[in-house]
């Protein structure tokens, strides 16, 4: 049907062929990956920043831990906004493997966020067949077990104030 609209005579009519339909399907999926994100290149490119700043600016917790207190910056999720509603939390938390604080919470927040199975030293997480809270206060190259974990934040500095033998009481708030 193609070869009516398109007449190609000669030697490499099929390679011709297959180069137009490629092309096409090419022009067609970049069409609709740039309808699906709705704005050019190079706002995309600023807008994280400016997103970040503000959810850093709004999003703040702070957790004390003995005579420390450290603060953190929460990210945008229904998981992490779920975890907002229970503070003020004072936790017991335990120590894991010698790299995570965890503590139970009093009952399971959305699972909505997104899950991964890696993680940095700093991060706040959500382990929901706990249901726990947790922070990473060192790396130990373990991969996470299946389901994942799901990040809510991460310390801003002093991540060291969890890196004690044994359990740690800890008071976490939000920062108004």
């Amino acid at each position: 049907m193609l070869l009516k609209w398109f007449p190609v005579k000669g030697k490499n009519c099929q390679k011709r062929m297959l180069i137009l339909v490629l092309a096409l399907t090419m022009s067609l999926s970049y069409s609709a990956c740039r309808a699906d994100n709705r704005m050019p290149s190079s706002a995309s490119s600023k807008m994280p920043t400016e997103i970040s700043t503000q959810q850093a600016n709004s999003m703040k917790i702070n957790i004390k831990v003995g005579d420390k207190a450290v603060t953190a910056t929460l990210i945008d999720s229904k998981t992490t906004r779920d975890f907002v509603s229970l503070l003020p939390l004072t936790l017991t938390m335990n120590d894991l493997f010698g790299r995570e604080k965890f503590a139970r919470l009093p009952r399971a927040i959305s699972q909505e966020g997104e899950r991964t199975k890696t993680y940095e030293v700093g991060d706040i997480i959500y382990w929901s067949p706990g249901p726990d809270v947790a922070i990473y206060y060192r790396h130990d190259e373990q991969p996470i077990p299946d389901p994942g974990i799901i990040a809510i934040g991460k310390i801003d500095a002093g991540v060291e104030a969890f890196n004690v033998p044994g359990s740690v009481k800890a008071t976490v708030e939000p920062i108004e």
